[in-house]
Formats: C-alpha cells, sequence, structure tokens
C-alpha cells in the first residue's frame, strides 16, 4: 500500500484529536476564506478604492458632514439652473406641442436662433475641438447626402443595401488608411465611444470564450474616459497604468508587469485627448505580441490626421496594423474625416474579433436577431453623409488639410513654448497642444481666455488646459489672435501672482482637491441635469 502525500499528512495532523463540528468549522471557515480572497482578487475595483468609498460613504451618514454636504449641493444645483436661465433668457421655452405645427419658414427660423445661442465664435476658430471645419461646400454635400437618406436603416439589408454598401466602402477606405490587409474589417459606428465600447465587448467576449469569467482591460491613466464607459456598461474591471510624467506617455514596462490572466485588452493612444502625445505602440505592440494579449488603439481624436500626416511631409510613429501586435482601431470619421457628427470606425484584424461585437438572438418569436453594433435601427443617413464626405474631399484635399492643419498646431506649439510662465507637457503628436504653468493657476489664464472669446478644455492631474487645433484655426489671422491673447492672459497673471481663478474655471482647479470622489460625481451628474433643465416664467 502506498504512502499517504505529504499534503495529506499535514492535513490529517492538522485534524487529529478535533471533534466532528470543529472540523466542519474549520472546514466552512477555511472555505469562505478563499471565496473571500477569490473574490477580492476578481473584484472590478481594488481593495484600496473599495475602502476608500467606504470611508467616504460612511462619513456623509454623520449628521452635520450630510447637512453641510446638502446644503452645498443644493447651492450648486441652484446655480447650475441659474447659468441655464441666463442663457435661455428672452428665448421661447416650449414644453407642449403646438396646437397647429409651425409653417418650415418659422421652424428654421427657430432653429437658426437655437445654432446661434452659445457665447463661442465656433465659425471664427474661437473653440478647442468640437468642430473640425467650417468649409461650407463640404458641409453641403454632407447635408444633402443625408437628406436623401435620412429615412433609411441599413438594418433592412434588403430594403436598403445601397446604405450597406456605403457602410462597406467606408470601412475598407478607412482599413486601407490605417494599413490592414484583406482579412481586415469593421463597422461603422455613431461615435468613439461606441467604437470603444464595441472594442471592449468584442475581446470581452473572446475572453469568455476562453474561459475567463472576470476580464480586464489595462489602459494608460490619459486614455479616454469611453473605456470607464464601457467597462461600466460590460462588467469590466480596469488596472490603470500611470504615464512618464516627462512624456505623458504610458509606462509600457508597468504595462508589461500588470497583464495576468485576466486581461482580455491592452490599450495605447494615438493620440491621448487630455495632451495629445502618442503612446509608444510599437512597444505596446511587441508585449501585444509577447503575452499573446489584443491591443487595441484608440485613434478615434487623431487618427484622420495621424493617417494622412507622413504624404503632408510630417514624420508620426507607426501606430497602425503595419504593427503586428495591433488587433483593433477606432478611428473618428466626425472628426478630422470632416463627416457630421456622428460618425466612427472600429476596425479588426480579422473577422473572428469582430463576430464578438455582434449580438444575435436566435430564440425570440419576432425570429432570429442580429446587430452588429450598439444600436437596432441605425441611421442610414449617417453613414451616407460620411460617405459623401469622404468621397467629396479625397485623398489629395485630406493631404492638404492635414498639412495646414498640423502646420498650424506647431506654429502654436512652437510659440506658447516662447510664453513665459508656460509649459507645454510633452512632446504634441498630431493637433492637441496641451499647458501649464508652475508659476500661477493655469486656469486664472483659461478664465482670462474665456473673456476674450476663447473655449479651451481643462484638464486635471496636474492641472493644464489644451488647445485642440483644427482646420477652424487655420483661418487667416486665428492662430495670430490666440496667442496674442494667451501671451498677454499670461502677462496679467504674472503681476497677479498666485491669486487663483475665481470663475467658471475654478472648478476644475477645486474638484482636484475633493478627497471624496462621489462628490464630484455628484455635481457632475447635477450639471447634466442642467443640460436638460427648462426655465420657467418665475425662473
Amino acid at each position: 500500500m502506498s504512502e499517504r502525500p505529504q499534503p495529506l499528512k499535514a492535513v490529517n495532523r492538522l485534524f487529529e484529536g478535533k471533534e466532528p463540528w470543529q472540523i466542519v468549522t474549520m472546514t466552512a471557515s477555511s472555505v469562505l476564506a478563499i471565496v473571500w480572497a477569490h473574490s477580492l482578487y476578481n473584484a472590478q475595483e481594488s481593495v484600496t478604492t473599495r475602502m476608500r468609498k467606504e470611508f467616504f460613504r460612511w462619513l456623509r451618514h454623520i449628521p452635520i458632514v450630510r447637512r453641510k454636504i446638502e446644503e452645498k449641493m443644493s447651492q450648486i444645483k441652484g446655480d447650475f439652473k441659474k447659468d441655464v436661465t441666463k442663457r435661455l433668457a428672452g428665448v421661447t421655452v416650449r414644453r407642449v406641442l403646438p396646437d397647429a405645427g409651425l409653417n418650415a419658414e418659422q421652424v428654421m427660423e427657430e432653429v437658426k436662433d437655437h445654432v446661434n445661442l452659445g457665447s463661442y465664435d465656433w465659425k471664427g476658430g474661437s473653440v478647442s475641438g468640437a468642430v473640425y471645419h467650417v468649409s461650407e461646400e463640404i458641409s453641403k454635400v454632407a447635408c444633402e447626402a443625408y437628406s436623401l437618406t435620412a429615412y433609411t436603416n441599413p438594418l433592412h439589408a434588403d430594403v436598403f443595401p445601397g446604405i450597406n454598401k456605403m457602410e462597406a466602402e467606408v470601412v475598407r477606405m478607412a482599413i486601407n488608411l490605417f494599413h490592414g490587409d484583406d482579412d481586415c474589417c469593421g463597422t461603422v459606428t455613431t461615435g468613439g465611444t461606441e467604437s470603444i465600447i464595441m472594442a471592449c465587448k468584442a475581446f470581452r467576449d473572446l475572453a469568455y470564450s476562453k474561459g475567463i469569467s472576470n476580464p480586464q482591460i489595462i489602459v494608460p491613466s490619459t486614455v479616454h474616459s469611453a473605456f470607464d464607459k464601457a467597462a461600466q456598461y460590460l462588467g469590466l474591471s480596469v488596472k490603470t497604468i500611470p504615464v512618464n510624467q516627462d512624456t505623458m506617455t504610458v509606462d509600457v514596462e508597468k504595462v508589461k508587469k500588470a497583464i495576468g490572466r485576466r486581461t482580455c485588452l491592452i490599450v495605447g493612444s494615438a493620440p491621448n485627448y487630455p495632451y495629445g502625445t502618442m503612446d509608444d505602440i510599437i512597444a505596446l505592440s511587441d508585449v501585444a505580441v509577447e503575452y499573446d494579449v489584443p491591443l487595441h488603439v484608440d485613434a478615434c481624436l487623431g487618427g484622420f490626421v495621424a493617417a494622412f500626416m507622413p504624404d503632408a511631409g510630417h514624420p508620426v510613429p507607426v501606430f497602425d496594423f503595419r504593427l503586428p501586435g495591433v488587433a483593433s482601431i477606432s478611428a473618428d470619421t466626425h472628426k478630422y474625416g470632416f463627416a457630421p457628427k456622428g460618425t466612427s470606425v472600429v476596425l479588426y484584424r480579422k473577422e473572428e474579433y469582430r463576430h464578438h461585437q455582434y449580438t444575435v438572438t436566435t430564440e425570440w418569436p419576432g425570429g432570429v436577431y442580429g446587430s452588429p453594433t450598439v444600436n437596432g435601427s441605425r441611421a442610414g443617413g449617417l453613414i451616407a453623409a460620411c460617405w459623401a464626405t469622404m468621397m467629396f474631399v479625397g485623398k489629395s484635399r485630406y493631404v492638404q488639410m492635414t498639412d495646414e492643419i498640423v502646420t498650424t498646431a506647431r506654429y502654436i506649439e512652437t510659440e506658447i513654448r516662447k510664453i513665459p510662465g508656460l509649459f507645454v507637457f510633452g512632446k504634441p503628436s498630431t493637433t492637441v497642444i496641451a499647458f501649464g504653468s508652475k508659476q500661477y493657476d493655469i486656469f486664472k489664464l483659461a478664465e482670462l481666455l474665456h473673456k476674450q472669446g476663447w473655449s479651451l478644455n481643462a484638464l486635471q492631474f496636474p492641472s493644464g488646459v489644451h488647445m485642440c487645433v483644427t482646420h477652424a484655426h487655420t483661418q487667416a489671422g486665428v492662430a495670430d489672435r490666440f496667442l496674442r491673447d494667451a501671451r498677454d492672459a499670461a502677462a496679467l497673471c504674472a503681476r497677479a501672482g498666485g491669486k487663483p481663478a475665481d470663475g467658471k474655471m475654478a472648478i476644475y482647479g477645486v474638484a482636484q482637491e475633493i478627497p471624496d470622489r462621489s462628490l464630484v460625481s455628484d455635481i457632475t451628474k447635477y450639471f447634466i441635469d442642467s443640460m436638460y433643465y427648462l426655465p420657467t416664467e418665475g425662473d
């Protein structure tokens, strides 16, 4: 008879002389401890994060703390509503359908009034990002294409096969721009966020098919918030990797160390939204190949600039399907592709990945149902307008416009570096120039620029602002006007010393200092609420 293995001997010694109830209790406790440890390991949030949240949740139950928070939140909600009331002063507010419909001229007049309600001259190039060209001829072609196809729905492929053809052509043209081969594939989506959600779904489901029940994505701290949204929607956990504070690009070695059995996707930005810097996609591709994990390249913001930069004479690192580790790419056609809002593409190296993006229901009484993206019914007009834009602009004009945009961005970057008190974060790779200050509150400078009519994007951790250069900024005199106003604002800030911002921009500085991030979340929710607020006559 063979001798018992050593582990079994140890177990027997542990229970030797114990009463049955003790054996049961010890066994149950051990099982519970293992389950608890397993839940900690597989949880979507780290132990530290959950402990911090629980602490602040407890703190908010203390009566005096709760009252103070409620008072402040009530004031903040009121301020948001006052801002809306001020913006809509003198404008007709409609709460019910008109008894008799307005005529076409009246409707168009009100539409024009609504478009012009904002306080920023976006057509004149005073806005960072948001509107990526102001060409009337491009807009005319896109809008006419939309008007012809506004009521089409590519979900019904047999009814609207031409819309499906246009979508397939948009996808194939994008694949060619990003150097994909015949095996590459993709879909059109309604924007970058949907493209990112679809990629995360595809690789989550791929992980499921491999037996990974709790997939995790690994992302840079600068990655777009759409990945957090995808994680919340899809039940993914997120491992966030810090960036190098000099280059503002992800630490590739830390990405490598973070990869584990749960990893279903690693992500790199080309470029990232906050700083406009491009992660080392070549190195990330090597990591993806070495560890056999998919790499998604988020090129939503600058992909349709970066694709044309080499032909425009502006070098850019390789970031696309030429790298073997790149499994998918997201890129927005409604940004530097100049199509109307909202279209984007999500592209995959092979059909297997795209299949995991799809949703298919086979047991529904309404029949077998299959959908490629989040939407069921899809806006054929947006697909047609995107296709029409790409057809009308063509490669040579894309290259020309890219040259004009990037040249303007490089000029602005060079001149900002010369302004005393300011510094540029990292090395901008495409069109975003992010800058901050170690001498004064950068939000004070942003506030002064806002008063001059400039709408910039605020950044946190660390504090900064950025200008996303679009073709609207290539109009004569726009870049020089911005730089002149920036120099004047910087000089005022330098003279004022450390005086902080006290206007709308002040909230960005204050928000960073609130340790309970759930309060910041609540404030953000109240701001979103205000977007749906309609003032009454008594307001």
